[in-house]
């Protein structure tokens, strides 16, 4: 064995027995990790708890309603129509009126006299308005191959519902007339009017709201 310059003669050993070791940590350490996990495990069990419990009791039927809630809670709404003070409420013309607020013009496109008069007739027992009675215009006298053909203006949407109910297959077309009045056009096979029991599960029918499906997740 070679000796460093300086050092010749001289010995020296290693005494003590301490030296480092690898080996496991302290039981401690171990405990603490344990009893860590263990919370770890209890939180998760606990967490799954609430969520079966949730499904099971229907509480997450509550999560839709309120997602579409504000910040403040209160649920989502429509916003108001804004309107003057002191003006009156904006009408629906779509909304079915009385058969006392519709006034009908009755007119004949067959050849077949005096359905125009019996028609009119017949409307107004029924507590309908009646305008003019003849005979169709020159574009509609013998055009109409259907029962009868109403027509009516943008504001005259509902009261061309009412009258629709009263016949069997009648077509409504549109115009730009202002008035909410009716144009009643007897058409070829036309023969009668509705009995009044028909008529108004016709028009129960017509203005039955179609339910609308909620999609799932939205508002």
């Amino acid at each position: 064995m070679l000796t460093p310059q300086g050092l010749k003669g001289k010995q020296y050993r290693v005494t003590g027995n301490s030296y480092p070791r690898l080996g496991r940590p302290p039981k401690r350490s171990r405990k603490v990790i344990a009893a860590l996990a263990g919370l770890l495990a209890l939180a998760l069990i606990g967490l799954g708890g609430v969520q079966l419990y949730d499904i099971f009791t229907g509480k997450d039927k509550n999560s839709s309603a309120q997602a579409c809630a504000t910040p403040s809670g209160k649920a989502l709404a429509a916003p108001a129509p804004s309107a003057t003070p002191g003006a009156p409420a904006p009408v629906d013309p779509h909304a079915v009126p009385q058969p006392s607020a519709v006034t009908v013009n009755v007119y004949n496109a067959t050849a077949k006299g005096g359905l125009a008069g019996r028609t009119a007739e017949e409307l107004k027992k029924r507590g309908f308005l009646i305008g003019k009675v003849g005979n169709a215009p020159a574009e509609l006298d013998k055009k109409v191959p259907g029962t009868a053909q109403l027509i009516a203006g943008p504001t005259g949407a509902g009261a061309a519902t009412l009258v629709g109910s009263q016949i069997a297959g009648a077509a409504t077309t549109a115009d730009a007339r202002t008035d909410a009045t009716v144009d009643f056009v007897i058409g070829d096979s036309y023969n009668a009017l509705l009995d009044e029991t028909a008529a108004a599960a016709a028009l129960n029918l017509a203005t039955k709201p179609s339910p609308t499906p909620t999609a799932a997740g939205s508002c």
